[in-house]
């Protein structure tokens, strides 16, 4: 039996699938390889996954029909990591993310009924808190005021989620990520966009005064988390139910520059400006769910991240070059 990965060639989930991979288990990663970024840094990140035999790619589109009718028999779970990501990017595509996100989960929860598959497994985020002012997050705090079009999509795969297990039994777990980062972080995103900037000499661009604060969540601590999921729902029949995956620590922008740059070794040149709509003043998870539910039980100090990332970054743009 398979587990079906979506967005497989992407940060997380191409982790993922090397760690199920070395597991022992088998995996069908589903990927459509789009233009969010440079499909070369897509292709690495499916380099060592491709030299197992119990890996199968197939790419396609999350919403195509067709394409998930022609996936392989033997599906026994679904982890559906595959996302249009980002918080600013969905203010000026909405649609797009409403497109992906939305109606890309209610095909493959309709591919799962169709096939008989019982477990489910969903990445969500920490984005469906919104400004929420009741610190840590809990997953019992309201989440219906998403202050972006991407934390909505997201709120909105937990709501089909749920719907789905009370009609059909199938079970299914929204897991919350809180700002994961690491090795094979997307280009986009704050660590790995500052990091570049930095190393070039270039300002950094800061929206706000540098007062934000978010749970950064390191790659392997989320990893485990997700396998605990795994285990949750191998044992559970035809439940529903939501986990924060986080550090449970809040670390400021400013902070957040600052081991950057020094670990980099480097004096940052800031860009001060004015905040971004949608984005969220904190994030900080209540881990105490996932730790007795998944046995959750994350480890990483943020500064460790940071060194790993780093070291990374450095191999990664000495392969590639000037």
């Amino acid at each position: 039996m398979s587990i079906l990965l979506t967005g497989v060639a992407g940060f997380i989930a191409s982790h993922l699938s090397e760690r199920l991979l070395a597991d022992g288990r088998r995996v069908v990663g589903l990927d459509n390889l789009d233009d969010f970024y440079d499909r070369a840094i897509k292709e690495r990140n499916l380099s060592a996954s491709l030299d197992h035999q119990t890996f199968a790619l197939v790419q396609g589109d999350i919403r195509d029909t067709e394409a998930l009718a022609e996936l392989p028999s033997g599906i026994r779970t679904v982890v559906h990591v595959a996302a249009r990501a980002g918080v600013r990017p969905s203010i000026a595509q909405p649609a797009l993310y409403y497109d992906v996100n939305v109606m890309g989960t209610l095909r493959l929860l309709e591919f799962a009924r169709e096939r008989g598959i019982r477990r489910f497994v969903f990445a969500s985020s920490s984005s469906v808190y919104g400004n929420n002012s009741e610190v840590p997050f809990s997953e019992g705090h309201r989440v219906d005021q998403p202050i972006s079009p991407y934390a909505a999509s997201k709120r909105a795969g937990e709501l089909l989620g749920h719907t789905y297990s009370h009609l059909y039994g199938i079970t299914f777990l929204c897991l919350r990520f809180f700002t994961v980062y690491g090795p094979r972080q997307r280009p986009d995103l704050a660590i790995h966009k500052f990091a570049r900037l930095m190393e070039a000499g270039e300002e950094i661009p800061v929206f706000g005064d540098g007062t934000s604060r978010r749970d950064y969540t390191y790659i392997d601590d989320i990893l485990q988390g997700v396998e605990g999921a795994l285990e949750w729902v191998d044992r559970t029949d035809g439940a529903f139910d939501i986990v924060n995956l986080g550090e449970s620590r809040t670390v400021e922008l400013r902070e957040m520059v600052g081991v950057l740059a020094q670990e980099l070794g480097v004096e940052p040149r800031i860009r001060w400006l004015p905040p971004q709509p949608g984005d969220v003043e904190q994030t900080f998870a209540d881990v105490s769910k996932a730790r007795s539910l998944l046995g959750y039980d994350p480890k990483w100090e943020f500064e460790d991240g940071i060194r790993k990332f780093v070291a990374w970054f450095r191999e990664e743009h000495l392969h590639k070059g000037p």
